[in-house]
């Protein structure tokens, strides 16, 4: 299926049928009927949806395969989103993937990379001069992916956004593989950084309040996580924020004092702060995300 999109180019719906749950190669012949029918010169963004079951070995390296293999004729292509699987059909954390490097490689002029699940998720470092967008939403990223991000190479990347999740589901990543990102050494145009749906979001807070990197953002999301007093009083207690537009704290786990003072201490400042959560038994807290 395919969409006039904005820029007078083609959306390219790319999947399967999630009705057959099990090796569905109806990806591949998606894909063959559309590169034997339509032109695919015109395509500016593909989505690419369910390419088969989990359980049934099926995961994101055929379309992976599929689209780098034929970049050569997809030469056009801007935006790629990467696992538009909704809940009705696979819950995030059984979305398989594989090595996903080959089409940052293979696409050069490609600006959007959206990657939703994350089991079985690689990528090695790589340099890209024209992604600007990268995100990556997951109940668990893992730190070796975390680990790439802050080892490649993107000069133009405007917006970098990760659902960190939780260990339970692969997200194993720590504070230190974050330093590279935080230092910015390697993200000299970054304006937006979501560091979210951690568990370890008191943490990731602290680290932020003293990152290089913050004081070049015009937002910052520290989101979807567990983030209690004590990573608010760092932030507070850290480098300035007044100079950031936005600031997204939404699904948190503040006292009604600690939003107020974030409140007051940033007057000019767009800070979310709604979804407040409370802690279960034996002060469990959850990230928004995860299964």
């Amino acid at each position: 299926m395919t969409d006039e999109n904005a820029t007078g180019g083609v959306t390219w719906n790319l999947a399967g049928d999630p009705s057959e749950r099990g090796q569905d190669p109806t990806i591949q012949r998606e894909f063959d009927t559309f590169m034997a029918t339509r032109d695919p010169g015109r395509v500016r963004e593909i989505v690419v949806g369910w390419w088969g079951a989990g359980y049934a070995g099926c995961s994101s390296e055929l379309p992976v395969g599929l689209l780098s293999g034929a970049a050569d004729r997809l030469r056009n292509v801007r935006s790629i989103h990467l696992g538009d699987i909704g809940q009705e059909e696979s819950e995030i954390s059984w979305i398989e993937h594989g090595d996903v490097t080959p089409l940052l490689e293979a696409f050069p002029k490609l600006e959007f990379l959206r990657i939703r699940g994350s089991s079985g998720l690689l990528l090695r470092p790589v340099r890209h001069g024209a992604l600007r967008t990268l995100e990556f939403e997951s109940g668990g990223l893992p730190a070796e992916v975390v680990r790439a991000v802050g080892a490649s190479q993107f000069p133009a990347l405007e917006d970098l956004d990760m659902w960190l999740g939780v260990e339970e589901y692969g997200g194993d990543a720590t504070v230190a593989d974050l330093e590279p990102i935080l230092s910015g050494e390697r993200l000299p145009a970054l304006r937006s950084l979501g560091l979210q749906n951690s568990e370890i979001q008191d943490e990731i807070a602290a680290a932020v309040a003293s990152a290089p990197v913050v004081a070049r953002l015009e937002t910052l999301a520290l989101a979807m996580g567990t983030l209690t007093d004590t990573g608010a009083e760092a932030l507070l207690s850290g480098q300035p924020l007044t100079h950031l537009r936005r600031l997204d704290l939404s699904h948190h786990f503040l006292s009604e004092a600690m939003t107020e003072r974030i409140r007051a201490a940033l007057p000019g400042v767009a800070v979310d702060l709604s979804d407040r959560q409370e802690a279960e038994e034996d002060d469990w807290r959850y990230v928004a995300v995860s299964e």
